[in-house]
């Protein structure tokens, strides 16, 4: 007699723990992003391409990966995964959603959501919301991407937790 395979679920345990190894490998790679080495960056390509589609596979199986299910560490993990996922839009569209759902739910960091939600605007061509994307240094002053409403800025980053555009640019400022 034979069995059809069961799909059983992961365990929360073990994602948080493929999570957390993915943002490891991440931290790792980082430096990879903008090597003048061609094939480090595809390396670094690679890496987030792959991160991304299981961040996918995540998603569609189970949702969000929440705080109250993975725990803190492996949720900012899966936010990681999703803030890199740069040429994989459907992943950050699909991921900015579902984070929205568990932020009205209190189940995710608004200010991690405005910073993905940045980070898709600026992917897709519009402006940012939140002025946490930064395109340049000009004369030594970090320059974000466009933004909307730029008047408005340290209004709607307060809202979400973020600190004023100049505290959080001067982090970004040559020493």
């Amino acid at each position: 007699m034979t069995r059809e395979r069961e799909q059983v679920p992961e365990s929360a345990a073990e994602q948080a723990r493929e999570l957390i190894g993915m943002m490891a490998e991440d931290g790792a790679g980082t430096r990879l992003a903008n090597s003048p080495d061609l094939a480090e960056q595809a390396a670094w390509r690679r890496l987030t391409a792959r991160h991304g589609d299981r961040l996918a596979e995540i998603m569609a199986e189970h949702g969000w990966p929440t705080e109250r299910l993975v725990g803190p560490e492996a949720a900012r993990a899966a936010w990681l995964v999703a803030q890199h996922a740069d040429r994989q839009l459907d992943v950050q569209r699909r991921a900015a959603a579902l984070m929205a759902e568990a932020v009205a739910r209190g189940e995710a960091s608004a200010r991690d959501l405005a910073f993905l939600q940045d980070r898709l605007a600026v992917n897709e061509g519009r402006e940012q919301r939140y002025g946490t994307q930064i395109g340049a240094v000009t004369d030594g002053r970090p320059v974000p991407w466009p933004c909307q409403d730029p008047e408005r800025l340290d209004e709607r980053r307060a809202e979400v937790g973020i600190e004023p555009f100049d505290e959080y640019t001067a982090r970004f400022a040559p020493k």
